[in-house]
């Protein structure tokens, strides 16, 4: 994975992500299909800028190769339009910001990096009725994404709570922020599953 912070007007491009590296390993499949990941989400921008929530990821099951296969091809050939359409017939797992019911977690994709897990979490998000009735810019950012590092040394990520997605050069996903920063995601915490990680 390769990462450029690139300052567009009120949007950031903060993750480039190469979906060809996305095969989910065996052993990843069996560790953490069934697990919950809990911790803390802090906004660094926007409106909710130093508020902190809890955040919840269950994991039901990793998205296989032949998904993420299938969601590049439809980027590439539909954009993102075609993507968020096939992606909200996935259903990997759920995701809570807060103590709402939280939403699906659409697709979930989990890869080996240096010693750790690094779980990608791709779902479509809720637009507010705000953002619906004054047609604001922010209803073109459809997608919510989320990448958290498991395992050895500390557990912590990055969440975006409303992004783009686009396809650069055939196998690369250019994810873009509407805020100018992504939140942390800090003290994460893996129980159940096969095997539990702390």
């Amino acid at each position: 994975m390769r990462v450029r912070k690139l300052f567009v007007s009120a949007a950031a491009v903060v993750a480039i992500t190469s979906w060809l590296q996305f095969t989910p390993t065996a052993v990843a499949q069996d560790r953490y299909a069934g697990s919950t990941i809990t911790g803390t989400v802090y906004f660094m921008s926007g409106r909710g800028a130093g508020r902190s929530l809890p955040f919840t990821l269950r994991i039901n099951r990793l998205t296989t190769p032949e998904e993420i296969g299938n969601l590049n091809r439809t980027l590439q050939s539909g954009g993102q339009e075609e993507l968020l359409r096939t992606l909200s017939r996935l259903n990997a797992g759920r995701i809570q910001i807060g103590t709402g019911v939280g939403l699906a977690a659409n697709a979930i994709i989990a890869t080996e990096t240096e010693g750790r897990t690094k779980l990608t979490v791709v779902y479509e998000r809720n637009l507010r009725f705000a953002e619906l009735r004054y047609g604001t810019r922010s209803q073109d950012y459809r997608f919510g994404y989320a990448e958290l590092y498991v395992g050895r040394g500390a557990n912590e990520g990055m969440l975006i709570p409303a992004a783009q997605i686009r396809l650069r050069d055939g196998n690369t996903w250019e994810v873009e922020d509407f805020g100018t920063f992504p939140a942390r995601l800090m003290g994460l915490r893996v129980r159940g599953g096969r095997n539990e990680v702390r």
